[in-house]
């Protein structure tokens, strides 16, 4: 395994997508030991996801445009919720100060978001062959799987700590949560409407 696929696996993971806003909003909403939570149903999702794509069922969401369609629009929906939820501060999605959700909800709601998005089996059928030499066995697969996931773990509890860093300051400002409240919001609707216009 190379420092290349290290640092693009980094790259990849420390790019805004639906983990790291989720991570955020559970941080700032619950503190750090939610937002560690969250990062661990996150990365359990990315373990699916890879054990997924090297099923080669990625082929199959590639080959299937209703299988694929089907849970791309129920991934949409359940982002759109999220955005309601936490602009209207509902179904423990709040990013006020508040007691954290149970461990067990928090986790299950970040492998649901996870989950259905079709993309990332596609994305990890894509990605992890160009680090693999011609002739590369079942084992370095899944050496380069189980690396992609601790670099996810490790990069969004970074963002659990820096969420958590400046929490206090965030909370004492009720402008600052009014608007922290809205650009959750409209990151769940944004990245909603970008996995409603993908395509297989």
């Amino acid at each position: 395994m190379s420092w290349d696929y290290l640092l693009t696996a980094f790259i990849v993971c420390v790019s805004p997508g639906i983990g790291v806003v989720y991570t955020l909003s559970m941080t700032l909403g619950g503190g750090f030991r939610a937002g560690v939570w969250a990062a661990v149903g996150c990365t359990v999702a990315t373990v699916f996801h890879m054990a997924v794509a090297m099923a080669g069922l990625a082929t199959i969401l590639h080959t299937s445009a209703v299988l694929f369609q089907a849970v791309k629009f129920a991934g949409v929906l359940y982002l759109l919720w999220m955005a309601w939820a936490v602009l209207k501060d509902r179904g423990g999605m709040s990013v006020a100060p508040a007691a954290p959700a149970p461990a067990g909800r928090i986790v299950r709601r970040g492998i649901l978001l996870n989950l259905l998005n079709p993309k990332l089996p596609l994305f990890f059928l894509a990605f992890i062959p160009q680090f693999m030499p011609q002739g590369s066995g079942l084992g370095l697969l899944v050496q380069l799987g189980a690396a992609f996931s601790a670099v996810t773990f490790v990069t969004f509890l970074g963002y659990a700590a820096l969420a958590a860093s400046g929490r206090d300051m965030l909370l004492a400002s009720e402008a600052a949560m009014r608007w922290l409240r809205r650009a959750f919001a409209l990151s769940f609707a944004a990245l909603g409407v970008k996995l409603a216009m993908a395509r297989a």
